[in-house]
């Protein structure tokens, strides 16, 4: 693959940018941090991690400019840890990796503004046009910004509420009003479903049979058997939803 020069190989940086490589298998790691050597003078590794502990301890104490990131790292989402070093510190530019093309995590990862989105063994050639952009993007200073969660207005029985979209897990037709349900409570809604879907980012949610909107980005796990959702929050916890088959068919096709 082709690329163009960075900044940094142009000669406008003249320090290579501090990376932290995080992936908890062992294989694909040493695969990463060898192919890494080639691009030595723009990308210095201090450290490589294997679990999502110590990948934030290392973030907060070597404070990189750029991070290698697993999208799984032992069954916890690296979203999570992003959201999580928010609170703390600016993030810095991050290239996801990932065996799997998982469409919920490539939502994450642009709302994120990911550097890039890497499927595994990584290409040679897409590492470095990787690393091409994130020393593009170092060269003018744009760091990722935080991203501002859009707050939704609804009228409730005693008066407004305001919910982040992003914090939204699902919403359930009650009559004619509707059950606003977030990973910290429901709230029920003066606004029929329909009207709630016309307002909802077209992006994230889909209303997936005459009772049900789903936020496609929350969606962590399907249950044939038990006909449930399993939704996951930015900071791992999970919300049970229990579906009919066509509501849980209709958001399998979405999905995929």
């Amino acid at each position: 693959m082709s690329y163009s020069a960075s900044p940094l190989e142009r000669g406008k940086r003249t320090t290579p940018l501090k990376a932290i490589v995080v992936e908890d298998e062992r294989l694909p790691r040493l695969s990463l941090l060898a192919k890494l050597e080639d691009f030595r003078h723009t990308v210095e590794v201090v450290d490589a991690c294997d679990n999502y502990d110590l990948a934030l301890l290392s973030i907060l104490r070597h404070r990189p400019d750029l991070l290698f990131l697993d999208i799984q790292l032992q069954g916890r989402d690296s979203i999570a840890l992003l959201h999580e070093l928010q609170q703390t510190i600016p993030l810095p530019y991050v290239v996801f990796t990932t065996a799997y093309n998982d469409r919920k995590y490539l939502m994450s990862a642009i709302k994120l503004s990911a550097v890039d989105y890497l499927l595994k063994p990584i290409d040679k050639g897409e590492l470095a046009h990787a690393i091409a952009k994130a020393a593009d993007r170092a060269a003018i200073g744009t760091h990722a910004a935080p991203p501002q969660p859009e707050k939704l207005s609804f009228k409730s029985v005693n008066g407004r509420i305001f919910v982040s979209a992003d914090d939204i897990a699902y919403i359930k037709a009650d009559g004619n009003y509707a059950s606003v349900c977030t990973f910290h409570g429901r709230d029920l809604v003066l606004e029929n479903l329909l009207a709630l879907e016309q307002r909802l980012p077209a992006d994230a949610f889909v209303r997936v049979d005459r009772s049900t909107i789903v936020n496609l980005p929350r969606v962590y796990r399907l249950n044939h058997q038990q006909h449930t959702c399993i939704l996951l929050s930015a900071d791992g916890r999970e919300l049970k939803l229990s579906m009919t088959r066509s509501g849980l068919n209709k958001l399998l096709e979405v999905m995929e």
